[in-house]
């Protein structure tokens, strides 16, 4: 079945110390184009995020975004740098005793100097956190999927009554060529009676041979049966599970090509007409398929 790609997805995960949001939004593109933004401190996980991505969307551009909340206050280890405390405590001595500054060197006062107590978070366990990120990932790109799937169905629905119209173009063009050649032979024997004295006499055989090349030249039989032959093969593509955007380009540039041969073929004005009538409808199908998978 076809799969838009237009769709958006939210999901969301919660334990004791992490709460994980994800927001999944695509739109069209000619290849997969896929954009994360992650909290720093777990960007190691980009690569198992872009890999699973890819598991879900085969084509357009996606717009994933992860939201990260701590529910537990912050683990971390406080250590002091010993030697260093003293080597500012020193320097703070001698520039109270040369300076004659009178001023007592406080804790608080040293523990304000770069490096002398470090704060280290711990880190927490990449597999607790890529467990829980996992379920809100996957939730919102099953919503995506599902969004896609549901527009997707809509448009090959559109798409199919498109080309039942088409066909219905071509079946009426098909008999109107039937009639082309008969229509071209009344014309061509009444100009040559206008331009004819009463006593010369016409020259069948030479009327049938004109026809005939005609004929030969107008034919628009091997086109018509291309035609329906990609009209065919592209109303059962769009109901494949599979990647199907650009084969259906690629049929309705094949369904065009044969439309023009036609129409530059064709002297009859209502062949003419159902040309352009069917050149519309392929245009509006051409549209559609822009945002298929």
């Amino acid at each position: 079945m076809a799969i838009s790609m237009t769709g958006f997805g939210r999901g969301e995960n919660k334990t004791d110390k992490f709460y994980f949001t994800v927001e999944t939004k695509t739109i069209n593109h000619k290849y997969t184009d896929i954009n994360i933004k992650l909290p720093r401190k777990i960007s190691f996980l980009e690569d198992k995020i872009r890999i699973m991505v890819k598991d879900y969307v085969k084509r357009g551009r996606v717009d994933l975004f992860v939201k990260m909340e701590f529910l537990k206050e912050a683990d971390v280890n406080l250590t002091l740098d010993l030697s260093l405390a003293k080597e500012y405590y020193n320097v703070l001595n001698q520039i109270k005793t040369q300076l004659n500054v009178h001023d007592d060197i406080s804790v608080l006062a040293i523990s304000k100097f770069q490096d002398v107590i470090k704060v280290q978070e711990n880190q927490s366990d990449e597999d607790e956190i890529w467990e829980v990120l996992h379920y809100a990932l996957k939730e919102s790109l099953e919503k995506l999927v599902e969004m896609r799937t549901l527009e997707g169905k809509k448009l090959a629905n559109d798409i199919e009554d498109r080309c039942n119209l088409i066909k219905n173009y071509i079946d009426e063009i098909e008999k109107c060529s039937y009639n082309v050649v008969v229509e071209y032979k009344e014309k061509l024997k009444n100009r040559i009676k206008e331009l004819m004295d009463d006593d010369l006499t016409l020259d069948e055989n030479r009327l049938s041979q004109e026809v005939a090349i005609f004929a030969d030249k107008s034919s628009i039989t091997e086109e018509i049966v291309r035609f329906k032959s990609h009209i065919n093969q592209m109303m059962k593509t769009i109901h494949k599970n599979d990647v199907i955007g650009k084969k259906i380009d690629f049929l309705i540039q094949e369904i065009n090509r044969e439309v023009n041969t036609i129409g530059s073929k064709s002297s009859n004005l209502r062949i003419t007409e159902l040309v352009v009538e069917i050149k519309s409808e392929l245009e509006k199908i051409r549209e559609q398929i822009q945002n298929i998978e």
